[in-house]
């Protein structure tokens, strides 16, 4: 599992792994269609044709719009999230958010275990 590429970008720092991508959300910031918009182009220049697994790593304090899942949704190659919140609120807003979003999707205590899930998810996703 190496890190093949890294957007530092004004709203987030995301790093793309082999299956899954880590996102890290910027203080302050309100993620709506937008973030939407630019996360779909980058899942299609490095994961095209390819399942994959979104995870956020939310070490800050920032909003998410629950309305950005249904469209989120429509990223056919996207086939689960993961998040690992900081605090209590954050994992209390993670749970709140699970209902939007249609497709597998957990909460984590660390990276490594969202990690080892986004292993079983794609797995599941190849069997016959």
């Amino acid at each position: 599992m190496e890190m093949f590429h890294h957007y530092n970008l004004k709203e987030s720092d995301i790093f793309i792994f082999d299956q899954f991508l880590i996102i890290q959300i910027k203080e302050g910031v309100l993620v709506n269609m937008p973030h939407e918009e630019e996360l779909n182009d980058i899942i299609q220049k490095h994961f095209k044709g390819k399942d994959m697994v979104y995870i956020s790593n939310r070490v800050n304090s920032y909003a998410v719009n629950p309305l950005i899942y249904p469209e989120t949704e429509k990223i056919l190659n996207l086939v689960a999230i993961a998040i690992v919140p900081k605090t209590q609120k954050m994992r209390s807003n993670a749970e709140f958010e699970r209902k939007f979003y249609n497709k597998p999707y957990g909460v984590f205590d660390t990276l490594s275990l969202a990690i080892e899930w986004v292993h079983t998810v794609i797995d599941k996703n190849y069997e016959p």
